[in-house]
């Protein structure tokens, strides 16, 4: 069982941050140069992170995967509401 500590901090640290995923991990590559909002991160230490596209997906909440952006900067480019997986999403043409 791993210590709830540890995840409760891991959490704090990470919960509602602007990321990026790093350049140089191959199985990540889809996520280049998108901004993503982490919605929370789970007891197997994975960030849920929403890159505005309908899908939430864990990766793990550590600088060797992620990088935090400024959301004073990232915040205008990130739009949660630009997927179809909003309780009443805009209609489409």
């Amino acid at each position: 069982m791993s210590d709830p500590t540890s995840y409760e901090a891991l959490r704090r640290e990470w919960t509602d941050q602007f990321v990026e995923v790093k350049a140089g991990i191959p199985e990540l590559a889809r996520f280049k140069g998108r901004v993503g909002r982490v919605v929370t991160v789970n007891h197997n230490r994975k960030a849920l992170i929403d890159f505005a596209d309908g899908g939430w997906y864990d990766i793990t909440a550590s600088t060797d995967y992620l990088t935090k952006l400024d959301p004073s900067v990232y915040k205008e480019k990130y739009d949660g509401t630009a997927n179809s997986a909003q309780p009443f999403p805009a209609k489409q043409s």
